[in-house]
């Protein structure tokens, strides 16, 4: 029988060299002052940058727009909770399906609930377990936080993020149990980094025009915004933190960690991680360090492969960044670590204390 294949013995791969280029070019634009005003001005001035690398520039280019969000059906969950499906006109040419979930009694506030890979977007984070592929990812992520919000008493949007959901591109649209579940953030990538745009800058975008709506209307109280998300819904609650700061406090699961470890060495990862040109300004903690002094949880677990290679030391160096940030600012105690044991998987059990005494802060530093 003809051989086909020639077995290789070695294999000379760009990684080494690559994490020589990134050793030698990375993170120009750290923070590196030693005051609340060189923190605050170094704020302002990476802000626009980021915005910039993230391509929400040329987003933002095409002038005002006038917001719309069409309802399309409500139905009681659970104790009282509703979930609504709307349409969220978001610009002339695009739409966000989301699910605003309210609670019995008056609501204590607003939560953007953003979604992250493998749990069909919205669906997951709103709780939609009669459908039997996100029952199992709700079990297997304890993917449901935006009902775990409701129950605790707040209005809870759940977007379907770009890619994801009802918002898949064509390559990965169907109805069977793998297309439902996965995303086209790459479609959308191979799309959008040619023109300078980004699929992070993209779902960045969707998010602050969605908060300027809540602004504008009479329903929401958006005083005191939250934003949780894990995963790839973690690096949305991320980026969007890091630029807007009408988000007041912010929680992140599953997504801290130093981009060598685990973006560079671990370059098998959804495109929408990929920003051109940003490991030259920024590590993750630079980034997170832009939230300032807002309440900020960061969830971590133990064993999470996204971790990287030297697991929860890539995560501890982010950490160092961010802690040096709120201790500049005076405020190191509305920064919280939470580690759990495991790999990647998202705990509610600190959320209903925390999010308690973020919200007392808040009300208390702002009068509200």
């Amino acid at each position: 029988m003809e051989k086909k294949i020639t077995y290789i013995e070695k294999y000379y791969d760009s990684l080494e060299g690559m994490i020589k280029r990134f050793e030698q070019f990375s993170a120009s634009d750290r923070f590196e002052g030693d005051s609340a005003e060189e923190l605050t001005k170094w704020q302002r001035e990476k802000r626009i940058l980021l915005k910039h690398l993230m391509g929400l520039d040329k987003l933002e280019s095409s002038g005002p727009f006038k917001q719309t969000l069409t309802e399309q059906g409500s139905e009681v969950i659970e104790d009282g909770i509703t979930r609504t499906k709307y349409i969220f006109r978001v610009d002339e040419y695009t739409y966000m399906p989301l699910y605003i979930l309210r609670p019995k009694g008056e609501s204590k506030g607003t939560f953007l609930a953003l979604a992250g890979h493998g749990g069909a977007g919205k669906y997951s984070v709103a709780g939609v377990k009669e459908i039997p592929v996100v029952a199992q990812r709700i079990d297997f992520y304890n993917y449901d936080y935006g009902v775990k919000l409701a129950r605790l008493g707040w209005t809870v949007i759940c977007p379907d993020p770009r890619g994801f959901g009802e918002r898949r591109d064509s390559y990965a649209q169907g109805d069977d149990d793998a297309s439902f579940t996965s995303c086209s953030c790459r479609n959308l990538s191979h799309m959008a980094v040619p023109l300078g745009i980004t699929v992070i800058g993209l779902c960045t975008y969707d998010h602050i025009r969605l908060i300027d709506y809540l602004e504008e209307s009479e329903e929401f109280d958006i005083s005191d915004l939250g934003c949780l998300g894990f995963s790839g819904g973690g690096m949305q609650t991320l980026y969007l933190s890091a630029v807007d700061e009408r988000i007041k406090h912010a929680y992140i699961s599953g997504y801290m960690y130093g981009f060598k470890d685990s973006l560079l060495i671990l370059n098998n990862n959804c495109s929408c991680n990929y920003i051109p040109g940003l490991w030259e300004h920024f590590d993750m903690g630079d980034i997170g360090a832009m939230i300032a002094p807002r309440p900020l949880f960061i969830q971590s677990c133990a064993d999470d492969h996204l971790n990287g290679p030297r697991g929860l030391a890539n995560v501890y160096e982010q950490m160092d960044i961010l802690k040096k940030a709120y201790g500049i600012f005076g405020e190191p105690e509305v920064l919280i670590h939470d580690i759990r044991p495991g790999e990647h998987h998202f705990h509610d059990e600190p959320i209903a204390d925390t999010v308690r005494s973020f919200t007392d802060h808040i009300r208390k530093k702002e009068n509200i």
